[in-house]
Formats: structure tokens, sequence, C-alpha cells
């Protein structure tokens, strides 16, 4: 199954099983990833965590724990397994196609967990931290434990008023799913700069917040590297 998706993994699996299982939905019927998620949430953190320690050989544990959780939240699992193409993979049952749920955050991040378990249990240790390394290579590269003591939002608050701009504007400009399943569309305005960012999310804060991270990007990208 999926070996498309087994390639951008980066992985050859000795037992398909294991794919077709990480895959799999509780919705879609037995055996389900559910198992494989719990491994794969402790290879992750374990991989992660080693990666920072190495990254990052001055800094301290609780900057260090903050930076690890900001890189396995269900938002930043979400985003990699889209990048992947996780959800088009994905074995739902039909209440859960129907509701969208090959989108839906909490399911695209509790399967690429599984997928990192299944990688585990198939090949061992190194298989998955070279899986999870090379599926998390721009995040690990992007991680900066000194930025995560503030939020996007409130970085680019402070750096927009210490070059005596307006702050930014926030409006959501979508909403997807159903009622208990929602996920908004938020754009972040600039308008001094001419900049226009979006972010999404399963709540407005989180995608304000996304959109704050993107507005940062574009800043940066400009030549400012205060952002």
């Amino acid at each position: 199954m999926s070996p498309t998706l087994a390639a951008r993994l980066g992985h050859r699996f000795g037992d398909a099983a294991l794919l077709r299982q990480a895959l799999t939905h509780r919705s879609y019927g037995t055996p389900h990833n559910e198992r494989l998620e719990f491994v794969g949430d402790a290879v992750l953190n374990c991989v992660v965590a080693r990666a920072l320690y190495e990254r990052f050989p001055q800094t301290q544990e609780g900057d260090l724990s903050r930076t690890r959780a900001s890189l396995v939240n269900q938002e930043t699992l979400a985003r990699v397994a889209r990048r992947l193409g996780v959800g088009a993979a994905l074995q739902l049952g039909e209440g859960e196609l129907r509701s969208g749920g090959q989108e839906r955050d909490s399911i695209l991040a509790d399967a690429l967990e599984a997928l990192f378990g299944a990688v585990f249990v198939d090949a061992g240790y190194p298989a998955a931290r070279a899986v999870i390394e090379a599926a998390y290579e721009d995040l690990l590269h992007e991680a900066d434990p000194a930025a995560l003591a503030k939020d996007p939002k409130t970085r680019l608050q402070e750096l927009l008023q210490a070059r005596r701009m307006p702050v930014p504007e926030y409006a959501v400009v979508a909403t997807h799913g159903e009622a208990h399943a929602q996920r908004f569309d938020v754009e972040c305005r600039i308008v001094s700069m001419n900049v226009t960012t979006t972010g999404s999310g399963t709540s407005r804060r989180i995608a304000e917040q996304a959109a704050a991270a993107e507005a940062l990007r574009a800043v940066a990208a400009r030549g400012d590297r205060r952002a």
C-alpha cells in the first residue's frame, strides 16, 4: 500500500503490513494505527530531543523542552503529514471521510506518528531516526529556542512597534468542516509593508499564530534579520 508515500518517507518496509496498519484509522477497522502511534510518539520525542541536544550545546533544558514541544505538537505534525501526502493514503471509515478526516490535524498527526512507529518496529531506531530527521530537516534547521520564549504574534507586534509601524491586522477569511471539527483560515495584513500572509488551524488563535509566523518569514525575506 502507498509505495509513493513510503518512498517519500525514505524507507522500504520489510513488513508491508506495518505500513497498512499505520495508515488505518480506527474508524475503518482493525488492526488500526493507535498502537503504532504510541510507539512513534516516543521515538519522535527521542529523535527530536537528541537533534536539539546536539545542535544547541549551550541551551538549557527548559528552552530545549519548549523547542521540542513546538516541533512535536499536533499542528506541526499535521503540517509535516500534509507535505508528505499522508492524508491521501489514509484508510478512513465513511463517516470520517464525509467529515473531511483526511485533512483533520488530529488524524494526520496521529497517522504520522504511527508511520514513525511502523518504521521503528520494522527496522529499528537507526531507520526511524533517519526517516524522522529527513521529514523534519527544514524544521530542525529553523528551530530557535530563544525565539520560542515569545509566540509569533508577540514577536511580530514587537518588531513592528520597534519600527514605529502599526500593529498587524488579522481577519478570518474562511472556515471549513463541520461545527465539531472546523478549520479556520486567517489573514495577517501588514498594510505599511504591503505584506499579507495566511495561516490555518483548528482554532482562530492557532490560525492567527500560523499567519503571524508566515509574516515574520516574509519580513525576514526582505532582509530584516531582526525578525
